[in-house]
């Protein structure tokens, strides 16, 4: 029987840890090797979830970063989204639906962020919608949300659509606009740019909530074939922004919630209108302004929208379709299932 030489059992021993410890730090490099580049997004759009997700490593987490656009007009967004230079529109889902309906582009709904607030904003004097008539409008677009509104509520003044007032269009901030041309008599704005407006004399005939309704105007949409050829990085994408529209409605973030809204400089708001602004954020589904809690696509708010295009711009011989036609939630329900893990 052979006997065990000591020194050679201690060298045995140290070698096979060398080889392991080799074998461990080979396979760590093979694992960062095969992680996965972060994919950078073309959003046009957006607001307050991006810049969470990406302030709180959201994005990075899900292996995805945004490179984001501002919204210049309604034609431009659609233009650029149709023609593959953006990759996702964090805007008024009614830019989604006109695509469609005008047959620019295959558009889907993805998700649904949030719920009409618009008001009817006039210059000082003016005391009613009847009081428009023959005078000058300011839209964006005049076939997209705000503009549908706008018709919809001087149709119920008894107002003959683009007959007894004109538009001019091409404005996204349309309250800067009317501030320098008095000539644009009325606009929809936002319900808290509506109150800094109030308090410079401007006057407020009626909101969308009361004269037409809850609306699902907020969310995002894509190309349906760029969804069908990056499923993958769109899903992490809408996990993403869940998560972030999660911490936002969160009571435990509240404050920094209503920093991120006061803004800086010429654009600050008074803190008042930010606590106002915040409550009706979190009043919940339906109600004007609110946020939709975890993304979620109001299916009966959006028939609304439907119903008013179909109404006032004749979309489909005067006749919504089916809403199914116009969005695909099967992107959505992996990202909220991945969002809850």
């Amino acid at each position: 029987m052979s006997r065990l030489n000591p020194g050679a059992t201690v060298k045995g021993a140290r070698a096979v840890r060398g080889f392991a410890g080799i074998a461990i730090f080979a396979a760590g490099v093979a694992l960062l090797a095969q992680k996965p580049a972060v994919q950078t997004l073309r959003v046009v759009g957006g607001g307050m979830p991006i810049r969470v997700a990406r302030m709180n490593g959201i994005l990075a987490k899900y292996g995805i970063d945004v490179q984001t656009t501002a919204m210049n007009s309604s034609e431009v967004m659609r233009a650029d989204l149709a023609d593959g230079k953006e990759d996702i529109a964090e805007s008024g889902l009614d830019n989604g639906i006109a695509m469609v309906a005008n047959g620019v582009a295959d558009i889907i709904l993805v998700d649904g962020s949030a719920y009409a607030d618009q008001e009817l904003v006039a210059q000082p004097g003016i005391k009613s919608a009847a009081d428009l008539r023959g005078k000058t409008l300011i839209v964006d677009a005049t076939n997209t949300q705000n503009a549908l509104m706008l018709k919809k509520i001087l149709l119920l003044s008894g107002l003959k659509e683009m007959a007894d007032y004109k538009f001019v269009s091409g404005y996204v901030n349309r309250f800067e606009e009317m501030r320098k041309h008095k000539e644009y008599a009325a606009g929809m704005l936002g319900s808290t740019q509506a109150r800094v407006a109030e308090r410079e004399g401007f006057v407020s005939l009626g909101t969308s909530a009361k004269l037409i309704g809850p609306l699902l105007n907020g969310g995002a949409f894509v190309r349906r074939q760029w969804a069908s050829e990056h499923a993958d990085v769109l899903v992490r994408y809408i996990a993403a922004t869940i998560e972030a529209q999660r911490w936002i409605m969160s009571p435990a973030n509240k404050a920094k919630v209503m920093e991120m809204m006061t803004g800086t400089g010429a654009a600050r708001l008074p803190a008042d209108l930010v606590a106002e602004a915040y409550e009706r954020q979190m009043k919940g589904p339906g109600a004007p302004g609110a946020l939709s809690k975890d993304l979620q696509f109001d299916v009966e708010a959006f028939r609304n929208f439907l119903k008013l295009r179909a109404e006032v711009e004749r979309s489909w011989g005067g006749k919504a379709p089916a809403a199914e036609k116009f969005y695909d939630l099967s992107y959505y329900r992996k990202a909220l299932a991945m969002a809850k893990n």
